[in-house]
C-alpha cells in the first residue's frame, strides 16, 4: 500500500545528467491529469511528510492547495514541470493550504482523506501517529458486526 505523503517517482532530467532534490520544483508549473492548475510555491521531502504547496492564481481566486507528495505521478527537470495523479476538479475541491496548520495531524489527515477517496489503493497511517485517516482511537464502541456482542 503506497503511503500518500511518500514522494514515489524519481525525477527526469535529459541534458545534462543532473541531480535534481525533490524540493528544488518550487516555481515548476503543475499539471493535473486533465490540465494546468498552478505553480509550486513550496516543496518538501521530510521522510513520510513531504508535499507540494501549489499556488492556483486565479484560477481558485489565489487559493493555494496542498498536495502529498504521493500524488506526483512524474516530474519534469527539463520541461520545469510536476504532473499529478488527480484531475483539476479534486484539486479545486481539497481543503485551502493553511499555512498555521500544515503540521497538525488533523489537518493532514483532512487533506489524506480528501485525496483518498480519488486513489485506487487505501492511504497508508497519517505520518507520525501509526493509525489511517478518520480511524478511532481506543476501543471500538459497538457491537462485532453479525454477532450482537461488543468487542
Amino acid at each position: 500500500m503506497a503511503d500518500i505523503w511518500v514522494w514515489e517517482i524519481e525525477i527526469a532530467v535529459d541534458d545534462p545528467p543532473e541531480v535534481i532534490e525533490r524540493a528544488d520544483v518550487m516555481g515548476f508549473d503543475v499539471e493535473a491529469s486533465d490540465g494546468h492548475i498552478g505553480t509550486v510555491h513550496e516543496a518538501t521531502s521530510e521522510a513520510g511528510r513531504g508535499i507540494l504547496v501549489v499556488d492556483t492564481g486565479f484560477w481558485i481566486f489565489g487559493k493555494k492547495r496542498m498536495i502529498p507528495a504521493g500524488l506526483v505521478s512524474r516530474i519534469d527537470a527539463d520541461a520545469r514541470t510536476v504532473f499529478l495523479d488527480v484531475t483539476k476538479e479534486q484539486v479545486k475541491e481539497a481543503p485551502d493550504f493553511d499555512e498555521v496548520r500544515r503540521e497538525e495531524l488533523a489537518y493532514r489527515d483532512e487533506v489524506a482523506h480528501h485525496y483518498d477517496q480519488f486513489r485506487g489503493d487505501t492511504i497508508g497511517p497519517v505520518a507520525g501517529t501509526g493509525r489511517a485517516p478518520g480511524e478511532l482511537t481506543g476501543d471500538p464502541i459497538g457491537p462485532v458486526a453479525g454477532t450482537g456482542q461488543n468487542r
